[in-house]
C-alpha cells in the first residue's frame, strides 16, 4: 500500500505528458470530425454487390450473448465488442472489430479511449474502401484487411489492450497499439511517464542492440541494425510498448520496422535491472 501511495503521490507531482493530452485532443477531434453519422451506418448504400455485415452489442442479441465469452477486466472494467464490419467482394475482404471499454469512473479517459477505437477503425474501413475502388479501376487485384484487438495484460491494477492491424495486398503488413491503463488510479500509462527523464530512450535502445546482436550470434534471426540503411538507431520516445501481468517493460515493433517481414512484429522484454535506477517508481515495472 505504501508504494501505491508514494506512486500516487510522484504522479500527482509531475505534470501530464504532453504526449498524453496530444493523444486525448487527437481522438476527439478526429471522432467529432469523422463521425457526422452513427459508426453502426458505415457502408449503407455502399457497392450492393458486396457482402456486409455490421453488428453491434446494441441491435445483436447472438452477438451479446456471444460476449459472455470476453474476458473480464477486474471485477468492474470491461472490454467488449461493440462493433464489426465484415466484407467480401471477389478478391477484398475487410473485417474490423472494434472494442468498447467500459467501467472507468474517469469518464474523460473512457471516451478519449473509445473515441480513439471508433476514430481508428472508421479511418481503416474508409482507406479500404477507397483503395478497393482504385484498384478495381487499374483493373483489380486482391487486398485485405484485418482489425482485432485483444487484452495482453489483465490484473487488478493494469488492464493493457492490444490493437492489431493486418493488411495483405502483395504481401502482408502488420502492426500493433497498446493502451496501458491503470484501472486503480485510473490513469493512461505513456513510455515517458514512467521515468524520471528521457533518459531512458538511450539506455533502452542500446539494451535492444545488444540484444539483437546476441540473437543473431545464437539464433537464426536477422535485424536491421543502424549499420545497414535505414536500421534500427533508437526507439522512438513514444515506442509502442506494453506491461505484462507480471510488471515487466515490453517495447513492441511492427513488421518491417526492425527486421525482415519473415520474421512478424517482434518485441523485446527489458530486464528490470537495466531500467530501475531511471524509473519514477517500482508501482508499474518491477
Amino acid at each position: 500500500m505504501k508504494n501505491l501511495q508514494d506512486a500516487k503521490q510522484k504522479y500527482e507531482e509531475i505534470e501530464i505528458p504532453e504526449e498524453l493530452n496530444l493523444i486525448v485532443k487527437r481522438s476527439i477531434k478526429k471522432a467529432k470530425r469523422k463521425q457526422n453519422k452513427p459508426f453502426k451506418q458505415w457502408g449503407i448504400g455502399f457497392v450492393a454487390a458486396a457482402t456486409l455485415f455490421i453488428t453491434s452489442v446494441n441491435v445483436s442479441p447472438a452477438l451479446a450473448h456471444s460476449l459472455a465469452s470476453v474476458p473480464v477486466v477486474g471485477s468492474i472494467v470491461q472490454v467488449v465488442t461493440v462493433q464489426e464490419i465484415k466484407i467480401a467482394e471477389d478478391n477484398f475482404s475487410a473485417d474490423i472489430t472494434t472494442p468498447n471499454v467500459t467501467g472507468l469512473e474517469n469518464k474523460e479517459l473512457l471516451q478519449m479511449l473509445n473515441d480513439k477505437y471508433i476514430s481508428e477503425n472508421k479511418a481503416l474501413y474508409e482507406s479500404f474502401q477507397k483503395k478497393m475502388e482504385e484498384m478495381k479501376v487499374a483493373g483489380g487485384g486482391n487486398y485485405a484487411v484485418n482489425a482485432d484487438y485483444e487484452v495482453v495484460t489483465d490484473t487488478d491494477s493494469l488492464l493493457v489492450v492490444a490493437n492489431r492491424n493486418l493488411e495483405i495486398m502483395a504481401s502482408g503488413s502488420e502492426s500493433a497499439t497498446y493502451d496501458n491503463i491503470d484501472k486503480e488510479q485510473e490513469l493512461y500509462i505513456t513510455l515517458p511517464s514512467l521515468f524520471k527523464d528521457d533518459s531512458y530512450i538511450q539506455i533502452i535502445s542500446a539494451y535492444i542492440k545488444e540484444e539483437m546482436q546476441r540473437q543473431m550470434a545464437n539464433e537464426e534471426v536477422v535485424y536491421f541494425l543502424e549499420e545497414d540503411e535505414d536500421g534500427f538507431s533508437s526507439i522512438l520516445s513514444d515506442q509502442q510498448f506494453y506491461i505484462t501481468a507480471d510488471n515487466k517493460l515490453t517495447i513492441s515493433f511492427d513488421e518491417y520496422e526492425v527486421a525482415p517481414g519473415y520474421m512478424g512484429m517482434v518485441t523485446f522484454e527489458i530486464p528490470t535491472e537495466v531500467i530501475r535506477d531511471i524509473l519514477i517508481s517500482d508501482y508499474y515495472i518491477k
